[in-house]
């Protein structure tokens, strides 16, 4: 059920950002009197889960239906023959009224002025198609020959720039909402940097920086950490490179400085494994916290609260270091020196093919403790907030690494996304995942390329500064364009998962 649920997370908060997106472009264009064709929840090439629609005066459902034809007709001279224009396409115009009144009764092509509601069957986004709008679902060609007066590219352009960014902005504002209402419904709860016991695990990166493990972190250049999260941040994004640390030798405690090389936040992005990128985490012990009837360490007499202090003749004490070794043992018998009632004992474990006991280890929380603040709703609100701009901001700071040897190999897909939802349904933690990709979400859309929403603001703030409106003609290249780019964008961050999968 693990991956399961974490596909259903993901499908779920893709269902509910692509919504308020699209809505923001929607509320706009209603604002503005434009005309919306088309909304849809996810993609629907050739056919449509759900298709519903107000026509003559009543609503009408359609299941597994094939998508509508177009309300467009192609404009004919005086001997009937379609006319077309100077590069040999075919000039289209709305029907009239005539027409549409001539079409059977329920026709979806009547009652233009009323939005076509669905779902699609491909959940990878989804779309608001605005009357007289050139873009994914509207090519240059398909338009009619003079603007309407309900159509967007009728509008002046500070109307069409605001419903450009209606969908950006309503992302955004998505986030803040959720924000705050996280820390209203659950508060926040961490693990202090001051409670760290055992001190902290570090990467290669770090070791090989001058950390030991055990080290305790007290200052980054000046700043008092309160969190880990507050280390990661301040060494991978701020790119702190003067580190103080508490070091104990014996029954000695000596400060120190550890000085990070410049490049440290590419050497953390370009370790090879994913799960080996992190500057440090709270060291902890292997203590078992359950024991699984059927597993390799119930079968060998192991029990709930005994700790793991070696393996063979290896005297290991952190959680982080036994794991690899249990992994290289796959498949074979080790001998486990553990500790019980402060008595040492030893236990003869064949471990599974994964190299794996079989069993759960106490939570960090539980072992270091936590801190939980609570906030009112007035208070939820400005801190709410302050989360989503630190979030945006700690975001666009990283984003920069994209644009690395480094970065560039470590970008994902869906799979990548997917992963970072528990495979255990937590309300909470879906809506915090929920709000961390609205922001980047509002971020992405922002960046000015054809085909995002950035490109459009960026053609419309072109037109607002030399008073000269891009043609239909070239928007429509620029946004195959950007189209293409970010196809191949997505084929090789989904290619990169599939690789990442297999190894």
């Amino acid at each position: 059920m693990g991956i399961t649920t974490q596909i259903i997370g993901l499908i779920a908060c893709l269902a509910f950002l692509v919504i308020t997106h699209e809505f923001g472009h929607f509320a706009f264009a209603r604002i503005f009197k434009v005309r919306v064709d088309k909304f849809y929840m996810f993609f629907n090439p050739g056919f449509s889960l759900l298709r519903m629609k107000k026509v003559d005066g009543k609503w009408r459902f359609k299941f597994f239906s094939a998508n509508s034809e177009s309300a467009l007709v192609a404009e004919k001279d005086e001997e009937g023959n379609e006319k077309k224009d100077k590069d040999g396409k075919v000039i289209y115009r709305p029907m009239t009224d005539e027409e549409r009144a001539e079409l059977p009764e329920g026709d979806w092509r009547k009652n233009p002025e009323n939005t076509e509601w669905g779902i699609g069957w491909l959940p990878l986004g989804g779309y608001c198609a605005i009357n007289g709008m050139v873009d994914e679902t509207t090519k240059p060609g398909e338009l009619p020959a003079e603007p309407q007066p309900w159509e967007y590219r009728s509008k002046p352009a500070w109307q069409r720039l605001f419903i450009i960014t209606g969908g950006v902005l309503v992302n955004f504002i998505t986030a803040l909402v959720l924000y705050v209402v996280i820390l209203f419904t659950w508060g926040e709860e961490y693990i202090p940097v001051q409670q760290a016991s055992y001190g902290y695990h570090f990467s290669q990166p770090a070791l090989a920086a001058g950390f030991e493990h055990g080290d305790k972190i007290i200052d980054l250049d000046g700043y008092k950490p309160e969190r880990l999260s507050d280390i990661n941040s301040k060494v991978l994004i701020d790119g702190v490179q003067r580190v103080k640390v508490s070091r104990t030798k014996g029954d000695r405690d000596t400060t120190l400085t550890v000085y990070l090389p410049k490049d440290f936040a590419k050497k953390i992005i370009g370790m090879p494994e994913r799960k080996d990128q992190y500057f440090c985490n709270f060291e902890i012990p292997f203590i078992l916290d359950s024991v699984p009837a059927d597993s390799p360490a119930a079968k060998a007499g192991m029990q709930k609260n005994d700790q793991l202090v070696g393996l063979d003749s290896n005297r290991i004490t952190s959680y982080y270091d036994f794991k690899p070794q249990l992994e290289a043992h796959a498949g074979k018998a080790v001998s486990i020196v553990f500790l019980r009632g402060g008595h040492t004992d030893t236990a003869l474990i064949t471990l599974n093919k994964d190299g794996l006991l079989g069993v759960y280890i106490k939570d960090p929380a539980n072992l270091l403790g936590t801190k939980h603040l609570e906030y009112g709703f007035l208070e939820s609100i400005p801190k709410g907030i302050s989360r989503g701009f630190s979030t945006l901001s700690d975001y666009v700071k990283q984003f920069k690494l994209v644009f690395t040897k480094e970065g560039a190999t470590q970008l994902g897909g869906f799979g990548t996304i997917g992963s970072i939802f528990p495979k255990t349904w937590d309300w909470g933690i879906f809506w915090n995942m929920t709000a961390f990709i609205a922001i980047i979400l509002a971020f992405m859309n922002f960046l000015p390329i054809p085909a995002l929403d950035g490109g459009y603001i960026l053609f419309i703030l072109v037109e607002i500064i030399t008073r000269r409106k891009p043609s239909d003609k070239f928007i429509g290249i620029a946004n195959t364009i950007g189209f293409i780019l970010l196809l191949a964008l997505l084929i090789y961050a989904n290619g990169l998962d599939i690789l990442r999968a297999f190894k």
